[in-house]
């Protein structure tokens, strides 16, 4: 498994990205595959292949936490969906939180307990679009956690943020979006040789993501201009 992070600002592109590559919405042009299937020619292959956790945790916050993800074990017509669910609790720790409304889950529980949703069926590729958009920073670094354990248990992860430090982070490959196209791509190693190191008294210092991200825009801009 690998981590492959989106990073834009607001009003990117980035959802649309997501909509278009898990077949909620046609692309006007061009072409697109997802674990080898035509998104266009191939949605049913492509949705077999995927699952897709949105910006806002899609959790029934009336019933406990084993309660939705026994619910969604059963739509997907699985054997043991218990089993399946408490596999899963005990995975993303909250175990102890099992019978508990999710109601009063905390931010970053809720999220751990949608991404643990979007697993039953074990996907190939799983979608996070801006997974930890309004979360507390100790909230965050519990979903981080999460997506380099998704990671490193097989799962390809593709995930949109608008955070530099979240996509310098997580991310083997990043892809820089900047108005409906994307302007760079690669390894982070990669991206930094885009720009000279600079050295002050005699050490050298290697770009950020965050300047070379604000330099690649501006460039950007600067051409439109």
């Amino acid at each position: 498994g690998s981590i492959f992070a989106l990073l834009g600002s607001n009003g990117a592109g980035k959802t649309t990205v997501v909509k278009i590559l898990t077949t909620l919405l046609k692309q006007d042009s061009g072409t697109a595959t997802v674990n080898g299937f035509d998104v266009a020619t191939k949605p049913e292959n492509v949705r077999q292949a995927i699952s897709l956790t949105g910006q806002f945790a899609a959790v029934d916050e009336i019933l406990t936490g084993r309660e939705n993800l026994i619910m969604i074990a059963r739509l997907r017509h699985l054997d043991n969906p218990r089993q399946i669910a408490d596999d899963l609790l005990n995975r993303f720790g909250l175990a102890d939180a099992a019978d508990r409304r999710v109601s009063t889950y905390s931010g970053g529980m809720r999220r751990r307990l949608d991404i643990a949703m979007s697993l039953i069926g074990k996907p190939q590729v799983i979608f996070l679009d801006e997974p930890t958009n309004g979360l507390d920073p100790e909230a965050r670094i519990e979903v981080w956690k999460t997506v380099k354990e998704l990671a490193n248990n097989g799962t390809t992860v593709l995930l949109t943020t608008q955070y530099l430090e979240e996509a310098e982070q997580l991310a083997d490959r990043i892809a820089i979006l900047h108005e409906g196209k994307i302007i760079a791509n690669g390894t982070l190693a990669d991206l930094k040789k885009l720009f000279p190191p600079v050295k002050v008294e005699y050490v050298e210092k290697q770009p950020s993501l965050e300047e070379m991200f604000l330099t690649i825009i501006g460039k950007k801009e600067a051409k439109q201009q």
